[in-house]
Parts: C-alpha cells; sequence; structure tokens
C-alpha cells in the first residue's frame, strides 16, 4: 500500500476501515461546523453526566498522588472492585491475576486478538454486529464468519446459525447481548443451547462482551456465558466497562476475566502497545463499581422508556418496522419498503446507505446504516440522548420517508 505523499503504508492499512458509526459522527460534526441544524443518533454515548461521586473519587486520587505509572494489568483496588463486582453480579469468581484493565473494552478485544489470532484464522460473529469485531479480526489477518441472528427470532442467536458457523478454523467465537445494535437479549435457555454448541468446539476461545449488561428492560435478565456454562469458563473471555452502565465513555476504562495463561498474554501486548490505564481513571472505575446500584437503575429506568418512545414512533411511519428492543439503548428500525425510491431530494435510495446519507443530507438526521452492522435494509439509532432531540428526530424521519416517491 502506497501514498502519493510518503513512502508507503503497511499492508494491513488496507483492512483498516474507519467504523461506520465514527465516519457517519464526523460527517454530521462536519455539516454542524458549516452552520447546518444537524441531530446526531449516530454514537452509543450516554447523555447523563458521569456520577459526581464517580468523578470526586478521581479528584481524590490526584490529590492523594495517585498520578505515576500505574500496574500494565490494573491497579489492585480497581482488580479488586472487578472481582467483587464479578462475583456479585454475575456469579463469576476471578482472582485477581484473572483480570485486566485495558484503555476501554476495544483494547480489550485488540489485546485478545493480537495475542491468539494467526492468519487465516476463523472469528464467528453473530450478525448484526458491532462494527469493531470483523474490524480488529482482519487487522491481525483473521476471518470473520459471520452467524446470522434474524429478526424473527428476535435478533438472538440460535443454536443452529451459531453450529453453522463454525468450522475447524474457528479460533474465537464472539457473544455481544445485550447486542449493539439491535438490543437483543440472551435467555437462560438460549444460552445453554450455545453452549451446547461450544462444547462441541473445544479449540475456539469465546468473547462474551457485556458491556450492556445492566441496561435490560421489561423484566428480561442478562446471563453471563462463563456463569451458565463454568465448564467452559476456561476458554471465556468476559468483558466489560465502565463506560455505558456509568456514563463514563471519555475516562476510558474496560475490563476483563479470562483464564490466567490468556490474562497474561494480553497484558504482554498491551505493555508494548499502551500500558497501564489513566490511574485517576481506574480510581474513578472503581468507585463506580462499587457505588450504589440505585444510579446505574435510574439511567436503565430512561432509557427504557425512551426507547419505547423511539420504537412507537417509528412503527407510526408508513413503511417502516422496529421491532422492541429488550436491552441495550438503540433501535434498529427496518426501511425495506423505502428501497427503490427517490428522496425528496433527488437521491434514489439503492441501500440503506444511500437512506442514511440523504436522511443527514436532507433532514439533518445523523445515524447510522444497518449494513455497516452487517444485515440490511435497517438503521440504528441511539436512543441515549435526551426527549426532545429524540422526538425531533422521529418527526424529520417521518417527514423524509413521507417525502418519497
Amino acid at each position: 500500500m502506497t501514498d502519493a505523499g510518503g513512502p508507503g503504508f503497511a499492508g494491513r492499512m488496507a483492512r483498516l476501515e474507519a467504523p461506520a458509526t465514527i465516519a457517519m459522527s464526523m460527517r454530521a460534526r462536519a455539516m454542524r461546523a458549516e452552520g447546518h441544524d444537524v441531530l446526531s443518533l449516530a454514537l452509543g454515548e450516554p447523555d447523563f453526566a458521569t456520577p459526581a461521586a464517580v468523578i470526586e473519587a478521581a479528584h481524590r486520587a490526584a490529590l492523594d498522588g495517585q498520578t505515576k505509572y500505574p500496574p500494565v494489568d490494573g491497579t489492585p483496588a480497581l482488580k479488586a472492585a472487578i472481582a467483587r463486582k464479578f462475583a456479585r453480579e454475575n456469579g463469576l469468581e476471578y482472582a485477581l491475576s484473572d483480570l485486566i484493565v485495558s484503555n476501554g473494552g476495544k483494547q480489550v478485544i485488540f489485546n485478545a486478538f493480537m495475542a491468539t489470532i494467526d492468519h487465516g484464522d476463523e472469528v464467528v460473529i453473530p450478525a448484526p454486529y458491532w462494527v469493531s469485531y470483523p474490524l480488529a479480526a482482519r487487522l491481525f489477518g483473521g476471518v470473520p464468519v459471520f452467524a446470522e441472528c434474524r429478526e424473527a427470532d428476535g435478533f438472538r442467536l440460535t443454536a443452529a446459525a451459531l453450529e453453522a458457523a463454525m468450522s475447524p478454523r474457528t479460533r474465537w467465537v464472539v457473544l455481544n447481548f445485550p447486542s449493539n445494535p439491535t438490543g437483543a437479549v440472551m435467555g437462560l435457555a438460549d444460552m445453554e443451547a450455545i453452549a451446547a454448541v461450544l462444547r462441541r468446539h473445544p479449540g475456539a476461545w469465546i468473547l462474551s462482551d457485556e458491556i450492556y449488561e445492566h441496561l435490560v428492560f421489561d423484566g428480561a435478565r442478562h446471563h453471563s456465558i462463563a456463569a451458565v456454562a463454568p465448564d467452559l469458563k476456561g476458554r471465556i473471555l468476559t468483558l466489560n466497562g465502565v463506560s455505558k452502565s456509568y456514563a463514563m465513555t471519555g475516562w476510558r476504562v474496560g475490563y476483563a476475566g479470562g483464564p490466567p495463561g490468556l490474562i497474561r498474554a494480553m497484558a504482554r501486548v498491551q505493555g508494548n502497545a499502551t500500558s497501564g490505564v489513566c490511574s485517576v481513571a481506574q480510581a474513578a472505575a472503581a468507585a463506580a463499581l462499587d457505588g450504589p446500584a440505585s444510579l446505574v437503575a435510574e439511567m436503565r429506568d430512561t432509557y427504557a422508556r425512551r426507547r419505547r418512545m423511539v420504537v412507537e414512533a417509528l412503527r407510526a411511519v408508513p413503511g417502516l418496522t422496529c421491532a422492541m428492543p429488550d436491552g441495550a439503548f438503540y433501535a434498529f428500525p427496518g426501511i425495506a419498503a423505502c428501497m427503490g425510491r427517490t428522496s425528496a431530494g433527488g437521491r434514489m435510495l439503492r441501500t440503506d446507505e444511500d437512506f442514511a446519507i440523504a436522511l443527514l443530507e436532507e433532514q439533518r438526521v445523523a445515524c447510522v446504516q444497518g449494513s455497516a452492522f452487517g444485515m440490511g435494509p435497517y438503521l440504528r439509532l441511539s436512543c441515549a440522548t435526551g426527549d426532545d432531540v429524540l422526538m425531533e428526530c422521529c418527526a424529520r424521519i417521518a417527514e423524509f420517508v413521507g417525502g418519497l416517491d
């Protein structure tokens, strides 16, 4: 790979695309800078402020001198809080040596994949998926293999779909429930069926991304695969973080529990990349994990109300369909009836990306096309913003769809 302005770049850069969520957000930001009234539902970022007690814990840590290089794999105080959290909320026992703290959940995935994936290894990913899973797999020479999660199944992963995607080359199986982008939640029976498939494939690691575990609604419950199938715990990496549940996206603290050999390998990767996570942020994360559950419950109840409000508004638009998500803070409306039509601004809508671009240009609403998450024609809308903005976005979407020819 070459560049006109220099000697060239590594071939892996051809496999490293900008995540569609960030690309759309940047596009919306540029339009705002030009003076346009753009409303963005592109990024999954809570609009709540970080809890005051968490900020105060960071302040105290800085005043106490916790401003030096931290341990690569996390401070003892935060790792102890993580161990308590896993035991209290997930029924999982991890020694401190079984835990790692990273610069957000993405670095956990980066560390794990870099430590384990060789060229041609396959990574099974349920689709729709968070955009970074296949990008990270390809970066290290892995081959993403997608297991389709159909809307008819509530976007849950079925045992049959997983089994069909598995092969002798499967190195990782990714589980992300509650799901980004669909909000699907796997019930206990669902997880037990998935565990039965995984037992037949002992050569595969299992990544359980549980970043949205607290955001489940209407009586749904989250189940950690390592608790459901403790016999598989020796090859499960349970990933989590403070970004979503505690409104701490900018603090950049993710963490994971897993078998000690894998954790040691991941720490070696991290030690040669970024070293340890900001010590002050780690103090804040410990305070969040040990803090009152009522703060998380208040945010969850707000997200539950917002997603119902948004889904009902979208369902009222002729030509749109929208499943009611059981978790996370996204809506994933279907726009199949809009394909092949022309927008009021003259754009032919051949794909859901055409729809998303035209919606941004003509109605100044930024969202992300479902095909970027592996399934179209859909859109992903983040409900993690204020009621007024959400309702105005839904009104603009309705106007856009109503103007299609």
